[in-house]
């Protein structure tokens, strides 16, 4: 959700009856405060903060983050023990971004207080093993004993049903938030987003962290590169610095990283926050009175 999620979805989020996330990895450390500070304004009702463990400037994000009061992070791209303890030191509830059981395994000794487990139909930073979140779910459910909370491809009440029914204690929602008015994503990735079909979208960049982008230009230099079986640093060179921001924030569809969901397929309006929630929860209801009364 980087480029995607800052203080006004986050805040949407949480006043709508979610839990929103402010998408640190996008942020240089000041401007990470800046948008828990207007969150903070926006809302009364909990928000959390999603944090990239290799992020460069760590050290100054943790410490905002504590300055600022937040009271949950979601980790992601790196090694849970290394923040947890500091972070659960300081009250803050913490909870870790997974893709298999290995990974859920250590991060629940690590002492997080919850895991979310991402499938392969994901648009953020993907597992090498394209475990889907249909198979993903019961797997770790099965393995740990802490909450699981299911994303990847969870874009309405019906695959939020089928969620919980494979044993998850709640869902993430990431795509189907990224269109909507309330994000920050440029208008033209979003109407990018919104006219795509299934298949559209293609995981990619395993050798670096796995991504899932919709195929343009840029993604078509990848694909090429990785068949002429490229190095990791002449990968690392096409990506250069900036792609994301200049696909998803900038709106260059060209030459820009696009990454989302597959459930992009599935979406075709741009939307208000509140009224995702409030179709996914009516949705939900009416797929679960459909089922008892079979």
């Amino acid at each position: 959700m980087i480029w995607v999620s800052g203080w006004r979805l986050a805040s949407a989020v949480s006043n709508a009856g979610g839990l929103g996330l402010i998408g640190a990895g996008s942020m240089y450390p000041e401007t990470l405060r800046e948008h828990i500070q207007k969150c903070k304004a926006a809302t009364g009702k909990p928000f959390g903060v999603n944090v990239p463990l290799l992020y460069p400037e760590i050290d100054k994000i943790m410490a905002i983050i504590v300055d600022e009061g937040v009271k949950i992070v979601f980790t992601s791209a790196g090694n849970p023990t290394t923040w947890t303890t500091f972070l659960k030191g300081n009250g803050i509830t913490v909870v870790h971004v997974v893709s298999n059981v290995k990974f859920a395994l250590k991060a629940e000794e690590a002492g997080v207080d919850a895991l979310v487990t991402e499938g392969f139909e994901a648009g953020g930073h993907n597992g090498r093993e394209e475990t889907t979140t249909m198979v993903l779910i019961p797997l770790i459910k099965g393995a740990v004993k802490i909450p699981v909370i299911a994303a990847g491809g969870i874009a309405s009440g019906r695959s939020m049903l089928a969620a919980i029914a494979l044993g998850a204690d709640g869902v993430q929602v990431g795509t189907r938030f990224a269109l909507t008015h309330e994000s920050s994503a440029h208008q033209k990735y979003k109407e990018a987003c919104i006219t795509s079909t299934d298949g559209a979208t293609v995981l990619t960049l395993k050798q670096l962290t796995p991504v899932r982008l919709i195929k343009n230009k840029f993604y078509e230099e990848v694909k090429a590169l990785e068949e002429q079986n490229g190095s990791k640093e002449q990968l690392e060179q096409l990506l250069g610095k900036g792609r994301a921001k200049l696909g998803i924030f900038e709106g260059d569809l060209d030459e820009g990283e696009l990454e989302i969901g597959q459930a992009t397929a599935q979406i075709r309006h741009i939307v208000y926050t509140k009224e995702v929630i409030e179709e996914m929860v009516k949705e939900y209801n009416e797929s679960v009175q459909k089922i008892q009364s079979i």
